[in-house]
């Protein structure tokens, strides 16, 4: 058994930090998926959405996924919060046993668990790779949900990283809950008072 986890949603002005841990027995042949396996952005939306339903029929992957809000992310710092946010996701997965875990590069479990980072981890261990993929299908799909609550900010399409349209919505609207204030407070786009 490999667990891996990985994070996505570091970046963005807006939305959570969306980390997923997976436990991926040995012997579970991926190749059995008809897919290509590698870090979520370098798949197509079609192939991520193919993996998570693949993942979601193999009863012998245990996997969860966390969100760390951006009240959090502000209140404690973006590392922190993907750091706390992975611990959540891991014990979901792992319950109260220490087993040993798999990390992008970037994130970090508390010391009295054995782990190790790798970089470029989600193009190298399949169990993170599927973790990648998971946390950024949650992550796109809550802001796109998020979207119909907050449409000026065009989360739909930019999920919450500072393109030109949400920054000119940022100018025009302010920041709306789901904005990271420390992400945005050296930024001269808040709404004039």
């Amino acid at each position: 058994m490999i667990i891996g986890i990985d994070e996505v949603g570091r970046g963005p002005l807006a939305g959570p930090v969306v980390v997923a841990c997976v436990a991926l027995p040995d012997n579970v042949d991926l190749k059995s998926s008809g897919l290509p396996l590698r870090d979520s952005k370098k798949l197509t939306e079609k192939q991520r959405g193919a993996w998570c339903a693949w993942i979601k029929t193999r009863k012998e992957i245990k996997y969860a996924v966390a969100r760390g809000a951006p009240a959090t992310i502000d209140a404690i710092n973006i590392s922190a919060a993907a750091n706390r946010t992975a611990y959540r996701a891991y014990r979901k997965v792992t319950g109260n046993s220490n087993t040993p875990a798999l990390l992008d590069a970037g994130i970090k479990l508390p010391k009295t668990i054995p782990q190790k980072a790798i970089i470029k981890g989600d193009e190298k261990i399949p169990a993170i790779a599927l973790a990648s993929i998971l946390a950024k299908v949650a992550r796109d799909a809550y802001m796109e949900r998020m979207h119909k609550r907050h449409p000026a900010y065009n989360f739909k399409e930019n999920k919450g990283y500072g393109t030109a349209v949400h920054i000119k919505a940022l100018k025009r609207h302010g920041p709306c809950p789901l904005h990271r204030l420390t992400f945005i407070k050296n930024l001269v786009i808040l709404k004039a008072t």
